[in-house]
């Protein structure tokens, strides 16, 4: 049986149905192309990006995803989160160009009218900066925006690398290959081969329209799966070498310091993670009652194959069900059913991929690599419900 509406109004059968007629049915509404570019509706305008707390630096910082404002896996494109180093450039894209050299056959440089030449392909992936959660090792963030906002899910529209590479012609010396953006700060990432042959995109399209500038305007790389910064937006040169670059972004950062002095460096997947976006941090549960339980989860791995929910800190768990489709190395959907009874509570879902890795606790995540990394963040993650039904961020 599906539950009623608790707080649904009963008529009273002191009003006729004429006297309930809104003033927005009695008025003519706006005509077609105003705006000539559709918006939301206005009633929405708090759902937007937001900086993340004390880094508003304009053309080094990131923007925020609000996931606990979404419906399904595919985030609108005005709401992908940013991040870049150097600003958003402006590309005009019949003068950009894409060159390949190196260890090649023939090195090419290719503009945006050769490119989409090649055959291309959709699939949808997620993407996620693997600074996302970062502030959850040491602090708690308010909201699943703050907490988990660094993450997007996307149809992306593109050229396999592999077709491109397979142009120029790999030598078979060539085991990475260094992508570079055509942006201020000319962020460059080497690339492992085996990921450039696989799955990797040349993308241009972004859930049905051309990438927007802020989402690497007018050709971007996609690694499905791996770290976000890999993915080099505005993409303008790929070198084939046998050897990794050792470049700043791989070098002093985006690497990994661990309790034993080391730092482990090109971790570039991003490991199973989940997070409950209603009830999360910062709303409000209306009285007791039942409540859905809603979700994402990924893996950088390929699918998610299960996703488990506790309502009492992991002591006890229940399984939720994946809301099709199921898809690898793209967000999966999750509910789960709960009637609470207006005791405090919390809240924390877990998951597993196809490979069998299975999301850790935050203190097994702590214990493993310690305090002093800042990338990498996949702890299961704890919002407590307390007794007047606020939601708060806890570390349970």
């Amino acid at each position: 049986m599906l539950p009623t509406a608790a707080h649904a109004a009963q008529p009273d059968g002191k009003h006729e149905a004429s006297d309930l007629v809104p003033l927005w049915t009695k008025a003519q509404g706006r005509p077609i192309l105003s705006p000539p570019y559709g918006q939301p509706s206005g009633y929405e305008a708090k759902v937007v990006r937001v900086p993340i707390p004390g880094r508003t630096n304009t053309t080094a910082a990131a923007s925020l995803t609000p996931l606990q404002n979404l419906y399904g896996i595919i985030t609108p494109n005005g709401l992908v989160f940013e991040r870049h180093h150097g600003g958003v450039p402006d590309i005009p894209p019949e003068q950009h160009r894409l060159l390949v050299h190196g260890l090649v056959d023939r090195p090419l440089a290719f503009d945006m009218n050769d490119l989409q030449r090649f055959p291309s392909v959709s699939r949808m992936h997620f993407l996620e900066c693997s600074g996302n959660s970062a502030g959850e090792w040491k602090a708690k963030g308010s909201t699943v925006q703050i907490t988990h906002g660094l993450l997007s899910c996307c149809e992306w529209t593109g050229i396999p690398l592999a077709i491109v590479l397979q142009e120029a012609g790999i030598d078979p010396r060539a085991k990475w290959l260094l992508a570079e953006g055509a942006d201020a700060a000319a962020m460059t990432r080497s690339i492992p081969m085996e990921k450039a042959l696989d799955d990797a995109l040349l993308v241009y399209a972004q859930n049905g329209e051309m990438l927007r500038p802020e989402q690497g305007y007018p050709l971007r790389l996609l690694l499905p799966g791996f770290e976000g910064n890999t993915n080099i937006k505005w993409l303008r040169r790929l070198k084939l070498a046998d050897s990794p670059f050792m470049t700043r972004e791989e070098t002093s950062k985006y690497t990994d310091p661990m309790p034993d002095g080391t730092a482990r460096q090109f971790t570039f997947v991003m490991e199973a993670k989940s997070v409950i976006v209603r009830p999360s941090g910062g709303q409000t549960l209306r009285g007791p009652g039942f409540v859905e339980i809603e979700g994402y989860a990924w893996s950088g791995r390929g699918r998610i194959r299960r996703v488990d929910v506790s309502v009492d800190a992991g002591r006890t768990w229940q399984e939720a069900k994946l809301q099709e489709p199921v898809l690898p190395k793209c967000l999966t959907a999750f509910r789960a059913p709960w009637r609470w009874d207006g005791a405090p509570a919390v809240l924390q879902s877990r998951a597993m991929d196809e490979t069998g890795y299975v999301q850790p606790t935050r203190e097994a995540l702590i214990a493993a690599r310690g305090l002093e990394s800042y990338y990498h963040f996949n702890g299961i993650q704890s919002w407590q419900v307390g007794g007047n039904g606020a939601v708060e961020n806890v570390h349970a």
